[in-house]
Order: structure tokens, then C-alpha cells, then sequence
């Protein structure tokens, strides 16, 4: 008989779920999917935009699509997942695809900061450069 967990999933605002009666676990990270099983070692790590889903000991499967969050296992039974936004769900599909829309806009974000960034560099450096440059340089009289 596989060793249960016991998984806590909670944002800010709410607690999501509260199983003591969990026998796996699949979550992502950096470095890809993993999966957690009762008397896994002690773990913790930081999740990506991803779905994080688990399985009862009746076999009934459970989703959840996170924003990104901290995971972490202890005692090879407490598992503790918290994010700043989740939303569980029936379809795995359904949810797979606002992880999709929402790594999407994670990565337009990280353009326009980028972009953003790269513009605030370049005039500073003209200032600098009007500002250094002697045939630029304003003479107040």
C-alpha cells in the first residue's frame, strides 16, 4: 500500500485544498515535471506556471493550475504548495490552456520590461554623452 500524503494548497486569499488521503503528486519546476510519492525526501522548490495535480487514494484525480508558487515537502507525508494564484478544475485541457495564456503573457511582460529597460539605458547614456562631449555642452552666461 502506498504511503498517503497529507497536500495543502493555499493562496494569499484562501485555502484550495486540504488532503490528508493523497497518494501522488506531479508538479514543475525550472528543471521540468517531477512526481512525489509518500516517503519522498525532503524537498523544496520553486514552481513554475504550471498544473499541479495529485491522486486520492479512491483514484479520483484532482487539477489545479497555479501562477507559479513554492512547494514543499516534509516528513515524507506533509506537502505544502504555496502560490499567488491558482484555479482548480475538472479538465485538464482547460486548464492547460490558461497555463498556456498565462506563460504567454508572462513572457510578453518580460519583452516590454526588457524593452522598457533597454530604452531608459540608451538615454541615459545620450545624456551622457551631451553631457561629457565639449562641442554639446551648454554654456550658461
Amino acid at each position: 500500500m502506498k504511503r498517503p500524503l497529507h497536500l495543502v494548497l493555499t493562496t494569499a486569499q484562501q485555502l484550495l485544498l486540504d488532503a490528508a488521503d493523497v497518494v501522488a503528486v506531479r508538479g514543475e519546476d525550472a528543471s521540468g515535471c517531477f512526481g512525489i510519492l509518500g516517503g519522498h525526501a525532503d524537498l523544496i522548490t520553486v514552481l513554475v506556471p504550471s498544473v499541479l495535480r495529485w491522486q486520492l487514494a479512491d483514484g479520483q484525480k484532482g487539477y489545479c493550475a497555479l501562477a507559479g508558487g513554492v512547494l514543499r515537502m516534509s516528513g515524507g507525508a506533509q506537502l505544502h504548495v504555496a502560490c499567488r494564484g491558482a484555479v482548480r478544475g475538472d479538465s485538464i485541457e482547460k486548464l492547460e490552456a490558461a497555463v498556456r495564456a498565462a506563460r504567454a503573457e508572462q513572457l510578453n511582460e518580460e519583452r516590454r520590461a526588457r524593452v522598457e529597460q533597454m530604452q531608459l539605458h540608451t538615454r541615459t547614456l545620450r545624456t551622457l554623452v551631451r553631457y561629457l562631449h565639449p562641442a554639446t555642452r551648454h554654456v550658461e552666461s
